[in-house]
């Protein structure tokens, strides 16, 4: 019999229908999973148990209901990482039919939760590892994968973007805009596609964020939540770490990690540009568009799929928009919308 704290049998089919899985698949030496509690749920319809044997042993269930979602992504690209040796959790059990997965437990403690309280030492030390991680990741050949990963082409990279528009500004701000407005964002969304497909391209977590590493006695962290890998831009999962969605750093402290990564990067053979300067400006650009796909996102996973927490870190993004907007020329049709969306006066010199 598994013990659970969850709520009871009847009230959650998928959990009961976990726990009958479970009851088929043998703990290590043989013995019996007999504890089973919530560890986390993500912004997707998937869920995390953490389950118990006699001895104490833990493992993670992944429930992954479908056709909601698709085990059959995480488990291929586990294997590919794994074979370039990032830290990513073995995969003990798996049923791709039902969505089930027992994974090695990467332990309780995260990067976002430790970097909260984190001491400056402590601090440099964790993206320090996490850097190294990063590079070994870029450095693993995308096609390896059993099978196919998607590219980050001018498609995937619109419809991203146009998360945007239709969420944010629409649903979430009920923003009316001018025609003018209109065509001047279109331009920028041009500006930051052609940027991202004129990069060199290299396998793409997507999310590689300080909440997605977990912490590790051996000092490489643990690598999760990368089933929407494909290749795309090598400045993706650097902005990604940099610029993330619920921490934000002062930009001297960002640019000496961008340049440790620049180093580092360059040192194993990577085709990151010679000048830092041009790799800089790329890293942020592709952020801005990471920053408009999130604001989208965080507005639809409330609206669509009733979880409003993410929406209390929509002002983060909007001040990284405005941070690189008030830089480049090209994105000043965004700082001028965000200041007439907040009520902020109208500066001289902005144009559409």
């Amino acid at each position: 019999m598994i013990r659970t704290d969850l709520p009871p049998a009847g009230s959650d089919s998928r959990l009961d229908e976990a726990i009958v899985w479970l009851a088929s698949q043998i703990a290590p030496d043989g013995a019996r999973w007999i504890r089973i509690s919530s560890a986390s749920e993500d912004a997707s319809f998937r869920r995390y148990f953490r389950v118990a044997d006699e001895t104490g042993h833990t493992a993670i269930v992944m429930d992954a209901p479908p056709p909601a979602e698709d085990v059959r992504p995480f488990v291929n690209i586990t294997r590919l990482l794994a074979g370039g040796d990032v830290h990513v959790p073995s995969i003990r059990a798996q049923d791709e039919a039902r969505g089930f997965l027992l994974l090695d437990d990467l332990g309780h403690t995260t990067y976002l939760a430790t970097l909260s309280d984190a001491d400056e030492s402590m601090r440099q030390s964790l993206f320090s590892d996490a850097i190294t991680s990063l590079v070994r990741l870029q450095q693993i050949d995308p096609l390896g994968a059993a099978t196919p990963l998607a590219h980050y082409d001018a498609a995937l990279l619109r419809r991203e973007i146009t998360l945007f528009p239709d969420w944010y500004l629409d649903r979430h701000l009920s923003a009316a805009l001018t025609d003018n407005e209109k065509n001047a964002l279109e331009r920028v969304y041009a500006v930051l596609i052609a940027s991202a497909l004129a990069q060199p391209t290299v396998l793409v977590h997507r999310d590689y964020m300080p909440r997605n590493l977990m912490v590790t006695p051996e000092r490489n962290p643990g690598v999760i939540d990368y089933q929407d890998a494909v290749i795309g831009p090598i400045t993706y999962d650097v902005a990604s770490l940099m610029r993330d969605a619920f921490l934000s750093w002062e930009e001297p402290q960002i640019i000496d990690w961008a340049a440790r990564y620049w180093d580092q990067a360059k040192k194993a053979g990577l085709p990151v540009r010679a000048d830092f300067s041009e790799f800089y400006r790329e890293m942020e650009w592709m952020g801005l568009q990471r920053h408009l796909k999130v604001l989208g996102i965080f507005a639809r996973i409330n609206y669509r799929d009733g979880k409003p927490k993410y929406l209390a870190d929509t002002p983060r993004f909007v001040q990284y928009v405005r941070h690189v907007a008030k830089r480049y020329q090209a994105f000043t049709p965004l700082l001028r919308l965000f200041d007439r969306l907040e009520g902020v006066s109208v500066k001289a010199g902005y144009t559409f």
